[in-house]
């Protein structure tokens, strides 16, 4: 995709251009450097930024990373011979203001508004990090358990109810993308 609008900034570096599907949604005031891949309908939200110059940052079909966020990765070093790139699956919901370093985050897994997540963590599928929570370095969520806590430590296991609430919060920033592309599109079109 190539987005020519001033209000985003698409910044090649180190040979790596980042690539972002078609149907994907950024937001303006967006930054996005590097390499960086970004899926099918996934939304990236108003002054986010996605800093892949020492590593990958792959967003999945379906995610959303929502307003204010900040994504980046680490490159290699001793005892991480491959550096820690950020790997989001698909169906991910990440909420305002989250900073994810590092980071592997499966499908339908979610980081909750303001919660930090540092390098070498993972969140298994259907995992929670709840709002403002901490995970430090090398710490895994595992499938439907939700963390929550600065350092975040395991609060409970998570039924189908609240998984299900958070896979329609999936399909309502799918749909409210393309409202919003279409705002913008409207707006630059006059």
């Amino acid at each position: 995709m190539t987005i020519s609008r001033p209000d985003v900034s698409i910044i090649p570096i180190h040979g790596k251009t980042p690539r972002i599907h078609d149907s994907a949604f950024v937001a303006p005031g967006c930054r996005i450097i590097g390499d960086v891949e970004i899926g099918p309908d996934a939304s990236i939200w108003y002054n986010c930024v996605l800093r892949g110059d020492v590593s990958q940052i792959v967003i999945g079909a379906r995610t959303n990373v929502q307003d204010g966020t900040v994504i980046h990765c680490d490159s290699p070093m001793p005892g991480a011979p491959n550096g820690f790139p950020t790997l989001i699956g698909e169906d991910v919901l990440i909420g305002h203001m989250a900073m994810i370093h590092g980071t592997v985050i499966h499908d339908r897994g979610f980081v909750g508004f303001a919660a930090q997540t540092m390098n070498g963590c993972v969140i298994e599928a259907d995992g929670m990090l709840a709002a403002g929570a901490l995970l430090a370095p090398n710490k895994r969520i595992p499938s439907r358990q939700l963390w929550s806590g600065r350092p975040a430590t395991f609060m409970r296991d998570l039924d189908d109810r609240a998984l299900g609430g958070l896979q329609l919060g999936v399909k309502h920033y799918v749909e409210n993308a393309k409202h919003h592309r279409a705002a913008i599109d409207g707006q630059t079109e006059s």
